[in-house]
Order: structure tokens, then sequence, then C-alpha cells
């Protein structure tokens, strides 16, 4: 039988983990209440937010396109994002979040799910769409069109990096900033505002 205590939440990732490691904190200490962490996806096999949700008894699911499509001869995306949300609505959740998940959900993925589902995007709605965004915001500044960036959390659409915007916050780019020390402050407010985002979409406010 399901667990019900508690929000279930599954998480997407497709690299090292940094923002699901602060989801799995979040959720132990109460920052996000009354919530867990119940599965980790993965389209790579080497990411390391594996490792991180094996730490932490979580269980993980290895899910490339690849492999799937080899084993799956004349089959089309279509059949694999409805074979990802199946995979994924066997863990049961109640949020699903996007936390460096470097593939595109399509609609079928979506019409398949029976849950919200969250992306975290590193720059400001409307801004710098697709992969690649915190070094185009910096080089943007560099041309001198920009003195700040972003990052959001919204909820998923089949539109890239569009849907309604749960939560922003900006962050300046300095006049020294490298790329590197950019990325790296984009990172800790990512950290943070997700989990904020995360807590306020499975715990909204009363009305009273």
């Amino acid at each position: 039988m399901t667990d019900r205590t508690g929000s279930r939440v599954a998480v997407l990732i497709s690299g090292n983990g940094s923002n699901l490691q602060a989801i799995l904190d979040a959720c132990a200490d109460g920052t996000i209440a009354n919530a867990r962490v119940v599965g980790v996806v993965s389209n790579r096999r080497k990411a390391y937010g594996l490792v991180r949700a094996e730490k932490a008894g979580v269980e993980q699911v290895y899910f490339p396109l690849g492999p799937f499509r080899k084993a799956h001869p004349g089959t089309d995306r279509a059949a694999y994002d409805v074979a990802l949300a199946e995979r994924v609505a066997a863990l049961s959740p109640d949020l699903i979040v996007l936390a460096g998940w470097m593939h595109i959900l399509s609609a079928d993925f979506l019409d398949a799910v029976p849950c919200p589902v969250l992306n975290l995007h590193p720059a400001l709605p409307g801004a710098f769409p697709g992969t690649g965004a915190i070094a185009r915001a910096f080089e943007a500044a560099r041309a001198g069109k920009l003195t700040h960036t972003g990052v959001m959390v919204h909820h998923v659409i089949p539109e890239i990096d569009a849907g309604p915007v749960v939560a922003t916050a900006e962050v300046p780019i300095h006049a020294d900033d490298d790329l590197e020390a950019l990325t790296a402050r984009m990172h800790a407010v990512e950290h943070t505002l997700l989990v904020q985002a995360v807590d306020l979409v499975l715990n909204p406010p009363q009305v009273a």
C-alpha cells in the first residue's frame, strides 16, 4: 500500500542534483512542510543526483530516451513521453519538480501525469528561454543590454520555459563578474527559490 503521509514529490534531474539536494534537505528539516521526495528520475546514468537520492534512501529511476527507442523500434518521441509519465505516475506523486531536467517534456507527458509539474529556469519570465540562459544573460550584460538576470519557478506547459509563474528572484550582474561568479550566485538563489516555490504549491496560504 502506498504511504500517503504528507505530500509526495518526484524530482526529475539530469546532472549534479544540487537543487534536488536543496529539496531533500528542506523536506527533512521541515522548511518544505509535511512533504518528502519519493523518487528521483534521471535520463543520464552518471547524473550525480542519483547518488544523492541513494544516500537519502530515495528510489532512483534511470529512464533515458535513446535506449527506450532502441528497445521499442518504430516508436516516436510521444511514446517515450507517455512511458516516462507512466513511470513517474507509479511513484504516486502530488507534485513533480524539474530540477535540472535537460529534456523538453511534451503535452503527451503533461496529459499523462496526475499532478502539477514545476520547472526551475535560470532567467526571469520571458527572458532567455531554453538552454544556456545564464551565459546568454552574461553576454547581454557585457554588451550593456542589462544589469540583472534572475531565476523563476513556473508551472510547466508545452511551450518552453513558459507557464504560470510561481516565484521569481532577481540576480544582479556586477561589472566585475565573470561567468563562473555569476553562475555560482545564480545557483545559490535557485536553491532558495525552488524550496520556497515547492512549499508554496504544496502548502498554499490559508485564506481567512
